[in-house]
């Protein structure tokens, strides 16, 4: 170059001012790869503003959407890791939790919907005859046609799953037709309609579970499995979504809830496995104890295989009736707790908030008692159940004595809490003594025939406490009478005797089937 300078150049120019001060350029920026954070020390650079659209910015809401699609998906994961656990998937037992949750979960809709209708306005006691018409029409057809449920579905060789969806497909129409007749006096059978189909499910599903029973668990554990998922799926999580819908859209809003729930009923009912419809060789059970007399022959062992299964019947034993006797006991406690609570809310109570705050409080005390009765009977030992069912009798009736002296709400709570928790332990009790007593012919016409008893001792509380005055002691007392009765009679089956020939505990520990008929009816079938 002349002169020997040399010609600057633009690259020259910026490297000789690199060297003194840096350039003022926007500094490269990198944010992590999409939908989280940095992959494998990858990231993507921004070198230009304006090519890339900044990042999103956090917010609390927007932290809070997140973590709660978060939980729910890992909440629901461990759910069905649940439904599914011990090979319940295999042998169709989660197919049968899901309908149970589904009926449970109508029960507590159904109940949340009626609760500001005509159902309960009869409590005020302001007249007598509103209080009659409604037994007449709501609880006495149920106290005769529910002795009937089990052994009418007993005879049910066929159709079991039919008959569990057909119990839901029913309660979706009777639900329509409540909707457009919450303020009428056809809401009373109606409600009645709702009641058997629920307790037609509930002995059903008694007859269906043995036979959807995973081989690593037993049926105690499975029954309580069942109604815990019922417990905390069906009632707690869809009575909370029905009451949230009720206050916005009131009952008629809760009644196609319930619907809805009902149609989701059956649909899993039919996806019960196939195999729950075959009965072949069973024997049906029978809480009657004849022996050998003369209308009745104890069938010889070595002569089984000659005499057809249905010709047959399996007696209960002694541990079995001791428990129905127990068991049917607390239930009365239980089922006038059900009614009388809620009668006495609206007796007493002209305000709906106070009416739905002690609805609510003894609510919650019994789904406390009735979840804590059933974690404790899954984990227990049960080696001798019918002592465990003696002694949940005797707490509930000690307890029913407890509400008598407080004569307040307190007593109320107490009662409830004990009773729910009882009732569950004595029935995981019962289950134990039926599949310690029966033989594997006759285990599921055996539980059929024990929810029936279970319901009509149900009724019996319930009837009682939609007849006695709202006065708390004076409701307790009576209720405490009656099951100090079925307290005596507890004690003396368990003592090997009766106070009613023939349905107490003077039969043996294990009995013999039995052929009904004149002796000689043992003879080959033709």
């Amino acid at each position: 170059m002349p002169g020997g300078r040399e010609t600057p150049t633009p690259d020259s120019e910026r490297a000789r001012a690199s060297r003194g001060k840096p350039e003022p350029t926007r500094p490269e920026t990198t944010r992590p790869l999409p939908h989280s954070h940095e992959r494998d020390g990858e990231t993507e650079q921004i070198s230009d503003a304006g090519l890339h659209k900044p990042p999103r910015k956090l917010t609390v809401t927007r932290v809070a959407a997140r973590r709660s699609i978060e939980l729910t998906e890992r909440g629901f994961a461990t759910f069905q890791r649940a439904a599914k656990a011990d090979g319940a998937e295999e042998s169709g037992l989660t197919a049968l939790v899901y309908a149970t949750m589904a009926n449970f979960a109508t029960d507590a809709a159904v109940a949340v919907a009626l609760a500001n209708t005509l159902f309960f306005a009869s409590a005020t006691a302001e007249s007598k005859t509103k209080v009659a018409l409604y037994l007449l029409i709501t609880i006495a057809p149920f106290a005769v046609i529910a002795p009937l449920i089990g052994p009418m579905l007993d005879r049910l060789q066929r159709g079991r799953r039919l008959a569990l969806a057909g119990s839901f497909a029913v309660r979706v129409l009777v639900a329509v037709l409540l909707i457009f007749n919450v303020n009428n006096w056809a809401l009373y059978p109606l409600a009645l309609c709702m009641m058997i189909l629920s307790k037609s499910f509930s002995v059903l599903k008694s007859a269906v579970t043995p036979r959807v029973l995973p081989p690593g668990i037993d049926l105690v554990r499975t029954n309580s499995r069942l109604t815990v998922f019922g417990l905390v799926g069906g009632t707690l999580g869809a009575g909370g979504v029905a009451g949230l819908i009720a206050s916005v859209a009131h009952s008629a809003g809760a009644l196609l809830f319930a619907a809805v729930l009902a149609g989701a009923g059956c649909y899993l009912s039919l996806k019960i496995p196939s195999w729950v419809e075959v009965t072949e060789g069973e024997v049906p059970a029978t809480l009657t104890y004849h022996g050998d007399d003369s209308h009745t022959e104890v069938l010889d062992a070595t002569k089984a295989a000659e005499i057809q299964p249905s010709r047959r019947r399996q007696p209960l034993g002694r541990a079995v009736v001791t428990g129905l006797w127990g068991n049917g006991t607390v239930r009365v406690l239980t089922g006038f707790l059900t009614f009388y609570v809620a009668f006495v809310a609206k007796a007493t109570e002209h305000r709906p908030v106070q009416q739905a705050a002690m609805l609510g409080v003894v609510g919650a005390a019994a789904a406390i008692g009735n979840f804590a009765g059933n974690a404790t009977g899954a984990r227990m030992k049960l080696g001798r159940p019918t002592l465990i069912v003696l002694l949940c009798t005797l707490s509930c009736v000690a307890a029913a004595a407890v509400a008598i002296v407080l004569d307040n709400l307190i007593g109320a709570i107490v009662a409830t809490l004990v009773a729910a928790g009882a009732s569950a332990l004595a029935k995981v009790s019962l289950d134990a003594a039926i599949q310690d007593d029966l033989p594997a012919e006759s285990i599921a016409s055996g539980f059929g025939r024990s929810e029936t008893v279970l319901q009509l001792s149900w009724v019996i509380g319930g009837s009682m406490g939609v007849l006695l005055p709202t006065d708390w002691w004076k409701g307790f007392a009576a209720v405490t009478a009656v099951m100090a009765l079925g307290l005596a009679q507890t004690v003396v089956s368990y003592r090997g005797h009766s106070l009613l020939p023939g349905l107490g505990g003077n039969r043996p520990q294990h009995a013999q089937q039995e052929i009904p008929g004149a002796h000689g009816a043992g003879e080959p079938a033709q």
